[in-house]
């Protein structure tokens, strides 16, 4: 602790964290503190996340209790496997079962989770098993989840055998008859849709939209159905618009450039700013040039705008950020980028001859550009998002052996400290121009549209790395084509 008021360092670990927390509490040395909860927050991890609960209750750390709770219940498969898990108040596992922040990929994961902490004392716990069994949704299940609670020990062994036959007659009476029973799962923050296009029936008509669409929760049906409950967030400035960029920073969501068909193609320079706590927009400044069909990241607090066209006839080859712009070398647009480690990543797109990309490379303010390994196939109108670590690319048109584009359904992931591209399960539908946004550890691809006969995808595809397959989370609430998404933290009143 002396040395700490010297160096502004603390050597922490799991085994001492507790107690070189407790002594900065009672000495109200702040700077020791903050490294302390700094600790807690970031490494915190299934086997400490109970540990930390406790700690914050004790010490009555209500942000810190947040953060562990809510690491409890997003992991909850992971952390109902550890040993401390079964000594958990019976108190504390009621209000994480009744939890609408409760996430599980099979109500299984509940069931084996409370078979577990009522074995560990059942002397004690028996008596709660039927209040327990009602928070899980057997008729979720399917018949292969369900055989494994049917041959499940605790029926024989402690003489329930009638609970279990009255939780058979209500899976069975689920799966003769379905109903909307489902679990709902409501994300820390919400997945955000931005206007976009509609194309109709007949593609007689394009309606660009204004509309801001908010995922509010997801479910999840019996077997395999999943979707998504959109809600209605508001309407940005006029005009509608498609093919723009959107960014998060600070909690608000920046809505740059991007196009229109009102009669004629008009194609913005204008910047807005959505904060979602006071729901206001606010008009900024102006790109230096009209731009559509580019990609946006945030680095280091600034926003930088790459790429893109400033009509059909011309691409750019600038960067723009906040009030300057630079030369990025090679011109392109309809590509996507990202942020790994500190570093924006650009892959693919179209060049001047509208010829698509097979390029991956890093792009520095200052330095330019690095190339990097190729993609196994050229691609555009795809999407790029970071997860765990790696890139992954889905989604967009590609070109044939005569040169003609057609929907790319293949899939890759990008390892940047192996410069190596590895396949992914492919796409079971096309999505060219889709949205995409990772909410907490999955890969979604919303909407866009199929290059073989102009379609819509109305369809909405997440990506979860631990099964490596996707899933259909459902139809898309509105706007389906040169559609943006980002996640946002949106106030409590909205999400009711």
């Amino acid at each position: 602790m002396i040395g700490c008021s010297y160096s502004g360092s603390l050597p922490l670990s799991w085994g001492r964290v507790f107690e070189i927390t407790c002594t900065a509490l009672q000495l109200q040395f702040q700077p020791a503190l903050s490294l302390c909860l700094n600790f807690l927050e970031q490494e915190i991890d299934a086997h400490s996340c109970l540990d930390v609960a406790s700690f914050a209750e004790a010490y009555g750390m209500p942000e810190l209790l947040e953060v562990a709770n809510s690491f409890v219940l997003r992991h909850f498969q992971n952390v109902a496997a550890t040993p401390k898990f079964q000594d958990l108040p019976a108190k504390k596992l009621r209000r994480y079962l009744k939890s609408d922040s409760l996430f599980v990929p099979s109500e299984l994961v509940v069931f084996k989770a409370v078979v577990a902490w009522i074995e560990a004392c059942p002397s004690k716990r028996l008596k709660l098993t039927k209040e327990l069994m009602k928070k899980v949704h057997f008729p979720l299940m399917n018949v292969k989840e369900f055989n494994e609670v049917k041959t499940t020990k605790l029926w024989s062994e402690h003489n329930t055998e009638g609970l279990y036959l009255t939780i058979l007659e209500d899976f069975h009476s689920h799966h003769v008859a379905p109903r909307t029973l489902c679990r709902v799962y409501l994300p820390k923050n919400s997945l955000v849709l931005v206007g976009g296009d509609q194309i109709s029936a007949d593609f007689s008509r394009r309606s660009p939209s204004r509309e801001l669409w908010f995922g509010n929760s997801l479910r999840n049906y019996t077997g395999i159905v999943k979707n998504v409950e959109w809600r209605l967030l508001g309407e940005m400035p006029k005009p509608p618009r498609l093919s723009h960029e959107v960014a998060v920073l600070t909690g608000k969501l920046y809505v740059v450039g991007g196009q229109s068909y009102e009669g004629t193609l008009d194609v913005f320079n204008s910047t807005y700013r959505y904060d979602p706590l006071q729901n206001l927009w606010e008009r900024l400044a102006d790109l230096h040039k009209t731009r559509c069909n580019f990609s946006m990241v945030v680095l280091d607090r600034m926003i930088y705008a790459i790429g893109g066209d400033i009509d059909p006839e011309t691409n750019l080859d600038s960067v723009f950020f906040l009030g300057d712009s630079k030369e990025k070398g090679n011109t392109e647009f309809c590509h996507a980028a990202t942020m790994l480690d500190g570093k924006i990543f650009i892959s693919g797109g179209l060049d001047c001859r509208h010829q698509c990309r097979v390029s991956m490379f890093l792009y520095h303010p200052e330095r330019g550009t690095t190339y990097l390994a190729e993609m196994s196939q050229p691609r555009a109108r795809h999407c790029m998002e970071t997860l765990n670590g790696n890139l992954y690319v889905a989604g967009g048109v590609t070109v044939d052996e005569n040169m003609t584009s057609i929907d790319q359904l293949a899939c890759e992931v990008y390892d940047s400290v192996s410069d190596l591209w590895s396949a992914l399960t492919p796409l079971a539908v096309p999505h060219v121009g889709a949205a995409s946004v990772v909410l907490e550890g999955m890969l979604y691809v919303l909407g866009g549209y199929c290059q073989e006969d102009y379609r819509e995808t109305r369809l909405v595809h997440r990506y979860d790395p631990t099964i490596q397959f996707w899933e259909n989370m459902g139809e898309m609430p509105g706007p389906n084509t040169d559609i943006r998404a980002c996640l946002l933290h949106l106030p409590n009143h909205l999400r009711q």
